[in-house]
């Protein structure tokens, strides 16, 4: 299904090939995002991101480089998060060359002009703008924030508006230097091509990629002792919610316990808290539960938006979901139909060539291994129902729990009764 290649430099390349395909992915990731921050610069691995669209010699602005793959239909972007950013498009086939060249320009050549800089800070500072207003977004953030405090893990990923105005140009060249390496850079190439002739058209678009040893992270540290709530004031007509628990980082044995756990509890529309809290009482549009698995990090939560007037009673539902599934184990059936969900979600999605790259890529960047599909079917179906109420009864626990949400609540004392405070 896929081939992994060491150059002599350190590049790793992982080409995948598709049958049933007229389009290739390729996609750029580096191991390096939010985490390795420090508070001066926090926001500027996705600061980067952006100035990578602005202009290189070959293209020397934005317009350039847009048209070259609008000219063929392509799909392109990038995105940061905290332990890696990406860059990709997505072509026909025959264009495969022109994906290659197109992506190693921005990510070798970018110019980082000082007043595209200055340009982009405005952006950057709408684009925080645009999610502090955005409460389903923002609580995210918040949820983060209470699990991890000030420290890289708890910081936003865009950053804070301080640190955006007052990002310089030679922190860039920097961080480039400090991260963007060959040894901390993965190409995948995903979909109509030959794994082969692929790894030698890397080979020549990459040749300048910089060497050297890439900048570590500090480790996640995770400290909490009783149960924790954090309230933003704002005035909405729905509460947005997290309300969840610690859970396991992605080198654990029971991630993949916790995620079925997870979807179980709110994973579709048939799970049990989307009956309960939208379909029985009504309460909410929306409510889901997901697991979140980082190197050295991980929780499960419940995020919701939920009706301002009953927003004790939603809490009430979920946490007595969390000690209804500690406290009686699940059954075959329904233990049956969250394994089958995941593998067929995941099978799903796999038939398109982007997914193929960000399903071996992500492997590969975080824990440098890569499972085939029939692998972690293989460990999905190995879990029993005996492990989901271990898994239960180790994370549902009062030090664990923690509740973010946004709405119009200046008081907190009322939602840290509701958990036991």
């Amino acid at each position: 299904m896929f081939k992994k290649t060491f150059l002599k430099n350190g590049l790793r390349i992982i080409t995948a090939p598709m049958e049933g395909t007229q389009t290739v992915t390729v996609l750029v990731l580096v191991g390096t995002g939010s985490k390795y921050e420090t508070k001066e610069i926090n926001g500027l691995s996705h600061f980067l991101e952006h100035m990578f669209f602005k202009g290189t010699k070959k293209r020397p602005n934005t317009l350039a480089l847009a048209e070259t793959l609008d000219r063929v239909g392509g799909e392109y972007n990038a995105f940061t998060s905290q332990e890696m950013t990406g860059y990709w498009t997505k072509v026909d086939a025959g264009h495969l060359d022109l994906a290659l060249d197109w992506v190693s320009d921005i990510f070798l050549n970018s110019k980082l002009k000082e007043k595209e800089i200055e340009k982009e800070r405005g952006v950057i500072l709408e684009e925080l703008n645009m999610y502090l207003d955005t409460p389903i977004k923002y609580v995210g953030d918040l949820w983060t924030d209470l699990l991890y405090g000030d420290q890289p893990a708890g910081w936003r990923v865009i950053g804070t508006k301080e640190a955006i105005k007052s990002v310089k140009r030679p922190w860039f060249v920097n961080y480039l230097k400090e991260h963007y390496l060959a040894k901390n850079t993965l190409i995948t190439v995903a979909g109509k091509i030959d794994s082969n002739d692929t790894i030698k058209k890397i080979e020549k678009y990459f040749s300048k990629i910089k060497l050297g040893q890439p900048k570590t992270k500090l480790k996640v540290k995770e400290k909490q002792s009783r149960p924790e709530v954090l309230v933003h004031y704002k005035k909405t007509d729905q509460t947005h919610l997290y309300l969840g628990v610690r859970g396991y980082n992605i080198f654990h044995p029971d991630k993949y316990a916790l995620g079925i756990l997870a979807t179980i509890l709110g994973g579709y529309m048939s799970s049990r808290l989307w009956i309960r809290v939208r379909e029985r009482e009504g309460l909410g549009y929306y409510i889901r539960t997901g697991a979140e698995t980082d190197t050295d990090s991980g929780y499960l939560a419940t995020r919701a938006g939920i009706d301002n007037q009953r927003v004790d009673r939603a809490i009430k539902l979920i946490l007595d979901e969390y000690k209804r599934i500690r406290e009686k184990k699940v059954g075959l059936q329904e233990l049956k139909k969250a394994k089958d969900n995941i593998k067929g979600g995941t099978l799903l999605e796999m038939e398109s060539s982007d997914a193929q790259a960000s399903f071996f890529a992500g492997q590969e960047i975080l824990t440098k291994e890569i499972l085939t599909l029939e692998e972690k079917f293989a460990k999905i179906d190995k879990v029993t129902s005996d492990d989901i109420l271990r898994v239960a009864k180790d994370i549902f626990r009062p030090e664990k729990l923690n509740l973010a949400l946004i709405g119009p609540f200046k008081d907190k004392r009322r939602f840290e009764n509701i958990l036991g405070l």
